[in-house]
């Protein structure tokens, strides 16, 4: 079985990419998305709950996929709340008060996504030898 690469393995900039725009550009489209409907919102954060479990899967271990999943995120969750606030519209789903709340879910599951990636990845590791 190939294995994608670990992301340290990656140039800095591709790092970047995975590591912090792509959970920045989900965040804000979903954000928007708030003022679109829950289909299409839940259907984005689904999305990104599968993004965050694959990017677990480019670290060696749970704890390391738990890191990145802690900041993925922080950065979803962030992003999510300012593309809501750029929006003019108001929001067709609610959000936990205070809003900022919204990031700790985001943290919490993106932590317990990242690990499960992590740990994906190391029993692969393993199997592959």
């Amino acid at each position: 079985m190939h294995l994608p690469p670990l992301l340290l393995s990656r140039t800095p900039a591709v790092q970047l990419v995975l590591a912090v725009l792509a959970p920045a550009i989900l965040g804000l489209l979903a954000g928007y998305l708030l003022t679109a409907g829950t289909t299409a919102y839940v259907v984005v954060s689904v999305l990104a709950g599968l993004g965050g479990l694959a990017a677990g899967f480019e670290h060696p271990t749970a704890g390391e996929g738990a890191a990145r999943g802690l900041g993925g995120g922080a950065v979803f969750g962030a992003t999510l709340l300012l593309g809501a606030a750029l929006t003019a519209e108001p929001a067709t789903v609610t959000l936990p008060e205070p809003p900022g709340l919204l990031v700790v879910f985001t943290v919490a599951f993106g932590v317990l996504l990242g690990a499960a990636g992590g740990a994906l990845r190391s029993r692969a590791d393993r199997a592959t030898g």
